[in-house]
Formats: C-alpha cells, sequence, structure tokens
C-alpha cells in the first residue's frame, strides 16, 4: 500500500464538543494575555496496522457453503500509553474466531494502533478519552481491515457491528479488570 498523506493535513483537529462561540467572542473572552482560551480538541496523526493475523486452518472446506450458521466470538481491547514527545499512541486488539458444529472456520487477529494529539483536556479526563474516543476513530478502518482479509481468505467480508467503546471502558472499569493507561 503507498503511502498517504498525513491525516494531519486531511483532518487537522476534531472538535470534543461543539463550541457556539463566534471569532468575536473568542478574541473578546481572552484572559488579556492575547491567546484564544484551549479548546479541547484531539488530532489523528497517524494510524497503522501493528499486527495482523488471518488463521484459515480448514481451508478450502470450511469454504463450502453450510446451512449451519457460524458462532463468531469477538473480543475487544484498548490500550493506551503516553509517550515522551507529548503525544498518545493508542491500540485497539479486535479478535474474531468463527467456527460452525464441523469446526472452526476462521481465526482473526489485529492489533490497529493510533497516534493522537490530546490538547485541552484535564488530566482526570485522559484516560475516558484515550479508551472511548480515540478507538471510536480507529474503528472504521480496522473494521474494513478485517473485512478485506477475511474476504481474501475466502469468506464473505466479515463486517464487525459498531463497538460502544462507552459500555466497554465502564463494564471493564466496574470489573475492576485493569485499563491499560501508561506513560512513555
Amino acid at each position: 500500500m503507498l503511502a498517504a498523506a498525513p491525516l494531519q493535513a486531511r483532518n487537522p483537529a476534531v472538535s470534543l464538543r461543539k463550541s457556539s462561540q463566534t471569532m468575536t467572542d473568542t478574541t473578546a473572552g481572552n484572559a488579556g494575555n492575547g491567546e484564544a482560551p484551549a479548546e479541547p480538541g484531539i488530532r489523528i496523526l497517524a494510524q497503522f496496522i501493528r499486527d495482523l493475523s488471518m488463521e484459515n486452518p480448514r481451508a478450502p472446506d470450511a469454504l463450502r457453503p453450510s446451512q449451519d450458521q457460524p458462532q463468531i466470538d469477538l473480543n475487544v481491547e484498548m490500550n493506551a500509553r503516553g509517550r515522551e514527545d507529548g503525544l498518545y499512541e493508542v491500540d485497539l486488539k479486535l479478535s474474531a474466531r468463527a467456527a460452525r458444529s464441523d469446526g472452526p472456520l476462521f481465526v482473526v487477529e489485529l492489533l490497529y494502533g493510533g497516534v493522537f494529539g490530546i490538547s485541552g483536556v484535564e488530566a482526570e479526563d485522559m484516560e475516558p478519552v484515550l479508551l472511548i474516543e480515540c478507538p471510536r476513530y480507529l474503528f472504521p478502518f480496522a473494521r474494513r481491515s478485517i473485512a478485506e482479509v477475511t474476504s481474501e481468505g475466502g469468506f464473505p467480508p466479515f463486517l464487525l457491528d459498531p463497538i460502544d467503546f462507552a459500555a466497554v471502558y465502564t463494564a471493564r472499569k466496574a470489573q475492576g479488570a485493569p485499563l491499560e493507561v501508561g506513560n512513555a
């Protein structure tokens, strides 16, 4: 795949909240220091596949049509860490296993990452931003990668349903499961 222009150029900033200020409100609301107040924002600086695996252990027999609907198990993990340069790396790990009564069909594991610049977010709000908002931005691209690799494996494209990352985050926090947010 050819390298595309940096996402920063295509999507300079994604605001975390809507602002009803006009340009005159912004300049009039300064604290007299000549700078506009920091608006919370997320910039996607890079995104990439860190690891991708597709197993098709029973090919070509598993590709035969069957009346038996496959059972699919999906696992979702989100991890984030700060970097020395003040940016954040966020990883979205998606694992899908499909099987029918006659055996496994495929196993797909994807670790999709992104580098984010985050501004105007208080320290106590950083964990939800990193583990909810950032994975939301990565998900469509990770979903497309899984659809493409399953299609290349001979199956119909496996299209993941949208994931409620806030619910995943809340459930993991309620279970006391460790939430992976680290520093460089």
